[in-house]
């Protein structure tokens, strides 16, 4: 069972500067792909060896679970994998602006804390700012996968990316989801839900070349997609799912 965070409490409002590529992996210049909200990490340690053509990096913004993957990166002898750390909407930005051109190649939201609510909208992880952070910092072609258990929770997601107008899902893709994981390997959410035999919703996307949007414009699509929902193409199709832990 995952325990929720408040990320909107004093302590996880402080922003932490991260280290830059160079202090975190053996070959910093190799393709960057980013997890956020990785929780125990497991998912980036399997994924890791098979791609070690990539750097790795987790976010996560429970500090015991990411101390917890950090100490088995290190045992494991991971040089392409890091954990931090950090609350995504408060300290990620600065280190996506950072970033060089072209590295970052994928970004991944998988089974986020399912904060569905209206009232509780300002909890969720992918806030206005956020998106574009991660949209200005991919480059044409770089992809950005979300998935989740709870149509609820993705619903709100996948309108504030179509809204912003910086994505385009693969023609050949099922909607309104996509019918399998693009991933070599599925996360411990993932494979518990499948198990059970009950729906996992996934969106894949890929940066196209148009410009940024003003945060005003995204702050207006993400109160509307957090009163409905969001986006036409998907409202209602998926149904409601119940509240369920990554």
């Amino acid at each position: 069972m995952r325990q929720h965070v408040n990320p909107l409490s004093l302590v996880h409002q402080q922003p932490r500067p991260l280290p830059p590529p160079a202090e975190l992996f053996a070959h910093p210049d190799q393709p960057l792909v980013l997890d956020i909200g990785c929780a125990r990490g497991r998912f980036l340690l399997d994924l890791a060896p098979l791609e070690s053509h990539h750097n790795h990096l987790g976010v996560e913004i429970r500090r015991p679970l990411v101390d917890a993957a950090e100490a088995e990166r290190i045992a494991a002898g991971l040089t392409n994998l890091h954990f931090l750390f950090c609350n995504a909407n408060v300290s990620l930005e600065r280190w996506l602006a950072d970033l060089p051109g072209g590295l970052l190649q994928r970004v991944s939201i998988q089974f986020p804390d399912p904060w569905f609510k209206l009232r509780h909208r300002k909890r969720r992880v992918l806030q206005p700012p956020l998106l574009r952070s991660i949209a200005a910092a991919l480059a044409p072609g770089a992809e950005l996968f979300l998935q989740s258990d709870v149509a609820a929770v993705i619903e709100p997601m996948v309108a504030l990316c179509e809204a912003s107008g910086c994505f385009k899902r693969p023609a050949e893709d099922d909607r309104p989801w996509r019918a399998s994981n693009p991933l070599p390997v599925p996360t411990e959410r993932e494979r518990h839900v499948l198990a059970q035999g009950l729906p996992v919703y996934r969106v894949l996307y890929r940066r196209n070349h148009a410009a940024v949007p003003a945060l005003e414009h995204l702050e207006l699509a993400a109160g509307a997609a957090g009163a409905e929902g969001g986006n036409p193409e998907i409202a209602g199709l998926a149904g409601k799912a119940g509240q369920r832990h990554r």
